[in-house]
C-alpha cells in the first residue's frame, strides 16, 4: 500500500514575495507537492511560479495540475520541463493533459478540435516527450508532430525521466495513462466555468474509473499512484450542513457528496478516517488541496503524511 502524499494547489500571488512566502509556508506545513494549474485566468503562469517556489524551497516537490498538451510544442516543453527538473535537484513532476477550457482556446486563438483529435494529439505528444528525456537524438513523423534530430540537454535529473501525471476522466484517457503514467489524476469532469459535473463526482465514479485502470494497467497499478483532486476542504462539524449546501449546487444527492473524494468535510478524526478506508479500498493515496485548506489540514497531513 502506497504512503500518503499532499499537496496544495495554488495559483495566485500579489507579489513575488508574497509567492516565496506561501511555497516555504507549503513546505514548512508539512506538505509535500505544490502544484499549479495551467489557465489564462488570473493566475500565475505555471513554469516561472514553479521554478521561483523551488528555489526557495528544500523539500517540496512541484508540479503542474496540468499542462495542456495543445498550449505548446512538445519539443519545447520537454526541454523547459528537463530545465526546470535540473533547477529543481530533480524534484520536478510533470503533469500532461488533453485541454477542456474553450476559454483558454479563445484567448490562444488555436482551435478546440473534437476530443478524438485531442486526445490523439496528446497521446502523440506524451510518447514523444519520453523519447525526447531518455534518447540522444529524436525523429518523430506523426500524425500532429514532425521533428528531425531533436535533442534536449541537458537531461532531467531523475531518470528515466520526472513522474509524469496525465489528468483525465474519460474512458480513452485512462487507457492512455494506465499504460503510460506515473500518477493518474482522477479527476471529475469538468463543465465550462471549471466545476465539477455532478454525475462524475460521487465514489461510484471514482471506483469505476479505478476499475478501468486496472483492466488496462493489469500489475503495472501497484506501480501507479493514484491522486484525487479535492475541490473544497474544510475540517469542521457541520458537515452535514456543507453537504446540503453543495449537493444544491451541483445538483447531487447529499449522501453522494459527503461520500465523494472530491469534496472533503468534517472533525479531523472523521476526515483521517474517510481518507484511511478510500486508500484501504481504492488505493488513493495521493490528496491534492486547495490552497485556502491547507493550515486547516496541516494536522491532518501530519498524522498521515508518508504512512
Amino acid at each position: 500500500m502506497r504512503p500518503f502524499r499532499f499537496a496544495v494547489s495554488a495559483t495566485h500571488a500579489a507579489s513575488g514575495r508574497e509567492w516565496r512566502e506561501n511555497a516555504r509556508r507549503v513546505e514548512d506545513l508539512g506538505y509535500d507537492v505544490l502544484l499549479v494549474t495551467d489557465h489564462i485566468t488570473e493566475q500565475l503562469a505555471p513554469l516561472p511560479a514553479l521554478v521561483a517556489a523551488a528555489d526557495v524551497t528544500s523539500r517540496l516537490r512541484i508540479g503542474s495540475f496540468v499542462f495542456d498538451n495543445d498550449y505548446r510544442n512538445p519539443v519545447m516543453l520537454a526541454k523547459e520541463a528537463a530545465t526546470v527538473d535540473l533547477l529543481s535537484d530533480g524534484r520536478l513532476e510533470l503533469g500532461l493533459g488533453a485541454g477542456w477550457n474553450t476559454r483558454d482556446y479563445a484567448q490562444l486563438g488555436i482551435a478546440y478540435d473534437p476530443p478524438k483529435m485531442r486526445v490523439d494529439r496528446f497521446a502523440e505528444a506524451l510518447a514523444l516527450t519520453k523519447r525526447l528525456w531518455t534518447e540522444r537524438s529524436v525523429d518523430h513523423d506523426g500524425a500532429y508532430y514532425r521533428v528531425r534530430g531533436a535533442t534536449v540537454l541537458p537531461r532531467p535529473v531523475q531518470r528515466p525521466h520526472p513522474p509524469i501525471m496525465v489528468g483525465g476522466g474519460g474512458p480513452r484517457m485512462l487507457r492512455i495513462a494506465a499504460r503510460e503514467a506515473d500518477i493518474v489524476a482522477l479527476a471529475p469532469q469538468v463543465n465550462a466555468r471549471g466545476g465539477p459535473r455532478p454525475r462524475t463526482v460521487g465514489l461510484g465514479s471514482a471506483a469505476e474509473r479505478i476499475a478501468r485502470l486496472r483492466a488496462v494497467a493489469g500489475g503495472r497499478l501497484e506501480r501507479i499512484e493514484l491522486n484525487v483532486i479535492v475541490f473544497d476542504a474544510r475540517v469542521t462539524d457541520l458537515r452535514r450542513s456543507l453537504a446540503e449546501s453543495v449537493s444544491a449546487w451541483l445538483g447531487a444527492a447529499v449522501t453522494a457528496v459527503l461520500r465523494t473524494p472530491f469534496f472533503l468535510y468534517g472533525s479531523r478524526r472523521s476526515i483521517v478516517e474517510d481518507l484511511l478506508e478510500r486508500r484501504e479500498r481504492l488505493g488513493i493515496s495521493y490528496i491534492a488541496l486547495p490552497e485556502r485548506a491547507m493550515r486547516s489540514f496541516a494536522p491532518i497531513v501530519a498524522e498521515l503524511r508518508g504512512k
